[in-house]
């Protein structure tokens, strides 16, 4: 264990310096090779649940300090003990005495003396005193609810009747959702085989079953033959939302990692462009679509917003504008947008994404449609940008969408899915 303290320390600090838990985890993984699927699955476990739980956790270790802590590599190891503590299913003795022991090992040679005694100290006071500690740092909402105070108003004022319920859900574990290829199988089919193999999933809609217990994406029967895609449910509403047809040209513009991609290929025999301006992820577009045994007219490494550099002047007749955004619908899955992210940062995704609408919107066909679609619940990002981009493009008319459960487009995170937001345009 103090191994696994020790890296999931150093994750945590890097992550609260400003980096992507993601690409730490990834250089983690290169940099320990010895480490065990055990160990892994251990230090991503306290990884994400300390920065899921940040805000909890930092009105802990405030109320346990005498004053605050300046070395932070020792900060993030209390951060990491009082997560086990209070969410993990070790023994908190061996919590504390590794804690200790890995108190030692830190790389900060100005860290002090007296470490040890201090990490001993806070994490046992922890245990004395749990719970008016824990009654002490709800009374904050950046304790109750671990966001940022600015993400937390943003919230209550866009939904005042679903704020709580949206900080919840983005607290808790995301679902893992399938995506069964249509070409290959029907979802009610592919039910029936996970349930022979002890593996539950519930049917949502479409092609969208949801499963009981995640599980590693090898043990899903046919995933390797292309039967079936981990997609989050809301995700796979963009496809069928598009209404594209057999033989018309269709963009999906900001493709990668290529779910979309792959989804409208199941859904319709459709010349399909595949177009991202990450030429490592646009791999991954191919990789997913060689999997599910599907093929796109065209894989394009290209700016969406600078269509003069890759368009070939032939209009298309159906457009996925995913752009890029803030990520808040998805902050269960990365916890750390949480805490990376800054208020000032949407103004400038907001800018980024009338560029590229307004760049889109030149190749689409009259009596085209795109779908404009975010996976972000911040109202400037959605609501605010379509209004914005109607009073300057007359020739564009919003088109419901029929059966829906959404909030003017917004789908708000829950047990089911993740925050998305669509609209879809017609060009008249």
């Amino acid at each position: 264990m103090i191994k696994t303290q020790c890296v999931a320390t150093a994750v945590v600090s890097r992550v609260l310096a400003g980096a992507s838990l993601t690409a730490v985890l990834q250089e983690t993984w290169h940099t320990h090779p010895a480490l065990s699927s055990q160990q892994r699955g251990a230090i991503q476990d306290i990884s994400y649940g300390v920065l899921r739980f940040y805000g909890q956790l930092d009105a802990l270790l405030e109320l346990l300090l005498n004053k605050p802590l300046q070395h932070q590599d020792l900060r993030c190891l209390l951060l990491v003990g009082l997560y086990q503590l209070q969410y993990s299913k070790a023994s908190p003795h061996a919590v504390v005495d590794h804690a200790v022991s890995a108190s030692s090992g830190l790389n900060d040679s100005k860290r002090g003396k007296g470490a040890s005694g201090l990490v001993n100290a806070v994490l046992r006071n922890f245990m004395r005193q749990r719970t008016a500690l824990l009654a002490q740092a709800g009374e904050s909402e950046v304790g109750r609810y671990s966001h940022p105070q600015w993400w937390i108003d943003k919230l209550r004022m866009q939904y005042p009747h679903n704020y709580q319920a949206v900080l919840e859900a983005d607290n808790q574990h995301p679902p893992m959702t399938l995506r069964v290829n249509r070409r290959k199988m029907e979802a009610a089919e592919y039910q029936k085989r996970l349930h022979e193999c002890s593996m539950h999933a519930q049917l949502l809609w479409d092609d969208a079953l949801i499963l009981a217990q995640p599980v590693a994406v090898e043990k899903l029967p046919g995933f390797s033959a292309g039967l079936v895609s981990v997609q989050d449910a809301g995700a796979q509403l963009a496809a069928p939302l598009l209404d594209a047809h057999d033989g018309m040209r269709v963009l999906d513009a900001c493709a990668a990692p290529g779910g979309k991609s792959a989804h409208l290929l199941e859904l319709a025999d459709v010349e399909l462009t595949a177009l991202d301006h990450d030429a490592a992820r646009l791999s991954r577009v191919a990789q997913n679509l060689t999997r599910l045994e599907l093929k796109a007219h065209r894989l394009i490494c290209g700016d969406a917003a600078q269509p003069a550099a890759w368009w070939d002047a032939k209009p298309f007749d159906r457009i996925l504008a995913d752009v890029p955004c803030s990520a808040s619908g998805v902050a269960r899955r990365h916890p750390d947008i949480k805490w990376l992210r800054r208020e000032s940062d949407l103004p400038q995704f907001a800018a980024s994404q009338q560029k590229i609408l307004d760049a889109l919107w030149q190749t689409l066909a009259r009596d085209g449609k795109l779908l404009y679609a975010t996976c972000s619940v911040f109202a400037e990002e959605n609501k605010l940008q379509v209004a914005e981009f109607l009073r300057h493009h007359p020739d564009a008319r919003p088109l419901p969408f029929s059966g829906m459960e959404a909030i003017d487009g917004q789908l708000l995170p829950d047990s089911q899915h993740d925050g998305f937001f669509y609209t879809l345009l017609h060009k008249a």
